[in-house]
């Protein structure tokens, strides 16, 4: 896993827990991947788009991990532009990549396959009320993709997470790890 280690930027915050993340995946041998809010990075000049470390990078962290493990990266937006930008950091990793501009409620709901890590980052936690409403939605629709092994990272612990977590807990999750600003869950 010494890839990782070139995502390791002072400014990502959320490093350590994607590194935590992906180490239990490895001890799981998960494949499939599902992260909503794709990484949208920041603008340079008018034109290019660039790393943004402050939020993560988690589309490119999960996209070279999926190719790590010939795995692949499911990873869905509302916006256009979001993904346009996030293809333009994921080109080395794309034949493990598949972009889905949808609302992520929807996009759970009828996705097929079985989960093994989803990523729940869709929506800014500005506004914590819509926010946890739409990812108590989000983990709604798509508790029934998950199975055993499966793994549940939160983002913006606190703002989004309002309502997830308590759904969780009465599903049969438990915390697995926790940061300031995420929370990974397993099943008990």
């Amino acid at each position: 896993m010494i890839f990782l280690n070139k995502y390791n930027n002072p400014i990502n915050i959320r490093f350590d827990m994607f590194k935590q993340t992906i180490e239990k995946c490895i001890e799981r041998d998960l494949k499939i991947f599902v992260e909503t809010g794709t990484s949208r990075g920041k603008k340079k000049f008018f034109f290019f788009n660039k790393i943004n470390w402050k939020d993560g990078m988690s589309t490119l962290i999960f996209a070279e991990f999926a190719a790590f493990v010939n795995g692949e990266l499911h990873s869905c937006d509302v916006s256009y532009k979001n993904i346009n930008s996030a293809k333009s950091f994921i080109r080395k990793y794309k034949k493990n990549v598949t972009f889905h501009i949808q609302d992520s409620t929807l996009f759970l709901k009828d996705f097929k396959k079985k989960i093994d890590l989803l990523y729940l980052d869709s929506l800014d936690g500005h506004d914590p009320i819509k926010s946890s409403q739409h990812q108590l939605l989000e983990i709604e629709n798509s508790i029934q993709k998950l199975h055993d092994k499966s793994l549940v990272l939160l983002d913006d612990k606190g703002k989004k997470t309002n309502l997830s977590i308590p759904f969780l807990l009465k599903n049969g999750f438990i915390p697995l790890v926790e940061t300031d600003h995420q929370v990974l869950f397993c099943k008990k």
